[in-house]
């Protein structure tokens, strides 16, 4: 299915899950949305980029092609709140972080619909994602699963005020042993140039809180970067001399994960 993802194998137990960086929208479902969802504003940008030197640690990395708008990889196929009493979006997503519509009036997807994206897109990211865990254990012993998010610094529909600079989830700490969680946290207690917070607003999505399992070897930790630590935010322009030197510190991030 590498027309809906694609999956670079590696040799450390380690997956790069990116489930938010795909932009494509399939040509039908185009003419339904609105304008302000064309741009598919949500994404994710660039952390496939931002992410690409995790392939010299000998990382997996998994990246889907299609935007969350025509399904979102980070939300249980049951469309079950992650964040009750939150305002959130769904599994086809109906309103943007803005809060402004995704699509077109009396265009949205009905139930019928919403199960064909799951079988076409969702299921087979799912279907390769725990395929590469489960080849990884059986290579290495045990795995770390990392998903790698991003997220504008301000939205506020979503949180109120300005995001930490690193957002660290580990489903409460049900996803990660603690030791791993405790030398992961040691990196980022040891710089400066970030503010930084572990199971705040952002805890760990689907993947994090379905995938990670310590009592049979396989942690999951979710990092939600605010955009402004990589990118030029409102030019929406890749900054390489920002990503560069966050680069450092998810390199010695990953790496501490890894020991």
């Amino acid at each position: 299915m590498d027309d809906v993802y694609t999956l670079h194998r590696g040799t450390a137990p380690l997956l790069v899950s990116l489930p938010h960086d795909g932009i494509a929208i399939p040509g039908d479902l185009g003419n339904r949305l609105s304008s302000g969802a064309l741009s598919v504003p949500d994404t994710d940008w660039f952390v496939a980029r931002l992410y690409a030197f995790a392939r010299e640690l000998g990382a997996s990395v998994l990246v889907p092609v299609y935007s969350r708008y025509v399904v979102d990889l980070n939300r249980p196929p049951d469309d079950t709140s992650l964040y009750p009493g939150q305002n959130t979006t769904g599994l086809c997503p109906v309103r943007r972080f803005d809060g402004g519509p995704v699509y077109l009036p009396g265009q949205e997807p009905d139930a019928d619909e919403v199960r064909a994206r799951v079988e076409q897109y969702w299921r087979p990211y799912h279907d390769a994602l725990q395929a590469e865990l489960q080849r990884l254990r059986a290579q290495h012993g045990q795995v770390l699963l990392w998903e790698g998010h991003s997220i504008r610094s301000e939205v506020p529909f979503l949180f109120e005020g300005r995001l930490p600079d690193l957002n660290l989830g580990t489903a409460g700490g049900a996803s990660c042993t603690p030791a791993r969680q405790q030398r992961i946290e040691a990196v980022l207690a040891a710089q400066q140039d970030y503010r930084w917070v572990v199971n705040g607003r952002f805890k760990g999505g689907y993947i994090t809180r379905h995938y990670g399992d310590p009592a049979q070897r396989i942690d999951a930790v979710q990092l939600e970067l605010a955009q402004s630590t990589y990118m030029d935010e409102a030019a929406g322009m890749y900054d390489r001399a920002r990503a560069a030197h966050l680069q450092g510190l998810l390199e010695t991030m990953l790496r501490a994960g890894l020991a």
